[in-house]
């Protein structure tokens, strides 16, 4: 059965909180207090402990900087990046008061205002997997379209002001290690992400009173279709770190029903609230009966491809690349012969995967074939809704694929079920196959 990670944004969402609950869910500390250690930054240490917030025991996440701030770096908190309560971890990313969470911590270490090339100059510094580095990125990546849209600006000139602060990137980086961690010790194959409650307001920045949600959030909500609610909280409830978190992990808004919970984290907000309880709960789940539900706007949509060349690669290391692809998540892989340049013989390897799946995909890829370079574009599809039934045969259960279309459904039993039947009763797979056809058409 498919396991799908929920992310429960009742409060909202911050790095810090990100981490916290995942780290209560069973992330690895040691993993992620090494690849800390091992990024070339310095400057502040982290703090991990229980704290109650509402009367619920969740786990803390704190990067504490050794130089406090200044009201003077709170006033430059919007002059270079967005710099929304992401930072300022002591008093920190989700407290959502303005005059203590914002301000350049670099600020005290030589006005450090750092680009998109330098923070992923510090990424590659550190010790962790290549699908956390990759994912580390993809979040930067995110968070930095959104500011230079924000900002009129441009990607590649955007100064990460607060983004390239020493905080955020222990937040990015730590959310990215735990994310990975997790995935490879728990299995799941989707992140569900139904709605993100935001407050409402105006928070104070250095030009006067920014609107809630502020612009960085709004633009990775347009740009990823993070599904925001206004729930009539007060005050800014979702970090622009919170969002790009959330905008490369997320795959579907769809939450199954019913569903089953198999282990939960929680991590703690630093403000105390009358409204809710500032915490984000992580699930680990799975839907009753297996299936993924089918999500027409996540599942259509919300795809990319990629492509590489290859020129120098063997039939075996070609189907041993798919066959792993498909293995860590791609929704589909295939190889096309082609003719490359200087005339020699090749394939082109094709791969369709979600958005969120990206940055690990493309790390297998450059570790298991011989590629320099990888094409990436969305794409868009035409999909049935589908469900997978389970019918009785006179060897067992097998299951069926069905797809609808209008008031037409179509059942296509699913290959491993009628391979492990046939294997087990002895007799040729076709005629498995037209038993478990017939057993599905019978109760349909």
């Amino acid at each position: 059965m498919a396991k799908q990670l929920y992310f429960e944004c009742s409060s909202g969402i911050s790095g810090d909180m990100t981490v916290g609950a995942m780290l209560d869910l069973g992330a690895d500390r040691a993993v992620l207090m090494q690849a800390l250690d091992s990024l070339p930054l310095s400057g502040y240490t982290i703090e991990i402990g229980r704290r109650a917030v509402s009367g619920i025991d969740a786990c803390d996440f704190d990067v504490v900087l050794d130089a406090p701030l200044d009201n003077h770096d709170h006033d430059m908190a919007y002059l270079y990046g967005s710099g929304h309560h992401d930072h300022g971890h002591h008093h920190h990313d989700h407290d959502h008061d303005h005059s203590h969470d914002h301000g350049d911590h670099d600020h005290h270490h030589g006005h450090v205002h750092r680009t998109l090339a330098e923070v992923k100059q510090i990424l590659a510094g550190g010790t962790m997997t290549d699908g956390a580095r990759a994912l580390a990125e993809t979040i930067f990546d995110h968070l930095a379209a959104a500011e230079a849209k924000a900002h009129g600006s441009d990607v590649d000139h955007v100064h990460f002001h607060e983004v390239g602060a020493v905080d955020s990137i222990v937040d990015i980086t730590a959310a990215a290690v735990c994310f990975d961690n997790l995935k490879t010790q728990l299995g799941f194959t989707d992140v569900v992400i139904p709605f993100i409650n935001e407050g409402g307001g105006h928070v104070r920045c250095a030009h006067g009173r920014m609107p809630v949600p502020v612009p960085a959030v709004v633009n990775l909500a347009e740009a990823h279709g993070l599904p925001l609610r206004l729930a009539g909280l007060q005050g800014e409830r979702i970090t622009p770190t919170g969002a790009a978190i959330a905008a490369t992990v997320m795959t579907t808004k769809t939450l199954p029903q019913p569903f089953t919970i198999l282990k939960t984290g929680v991590g703690a907000g630093k403000r105390a609230y009358t409204d809710a309880a500032n915490l984000l709960r992580l699930f680990l789940i799975e839907p009753e009966g297996g299936a993924r539900p089918f999500d027409s706007a996540s599942d259509a949509q919300n795809v990319v491809q990629l492509e590489a060349n290859l020129d120098d690669s063997t039939g075996e290391i070609l189907g041993r690349i798919v066959t792993k692809l498909i293995s860590a998540g791609a929704l589909d892989a295939t190889v096309t012969p082609v003719v490359m340049k200087k005339n020699r013989p090749g394939a082109v390897l094709t791969v369709l995967c979600r958005r969120a799946d990206q940055p690990a995909l493309e790390a297998l890829i450059f570790a298991e074939t011989t590629t320099i370079g990888i094409r990436s574009f969305p794409v868009s599809r035409s999909v049935l809704p589908r469900t997978i039934e389970t019918v009785d045969t006179p060897w067992g259960p097998a299951k069926v694929k069905v797809t609808t279309r209008g008031s037409r459904r179509r059942g296509v039993p699913e290959f491993d079920t009628v391979d492990q039947l046939a294997q087990a009763a002895g007799v040729p797979f076709p005629d498995a196959y037209a038993a478990v056809l017939s057993a599905w058409q019978a109760q349909s």
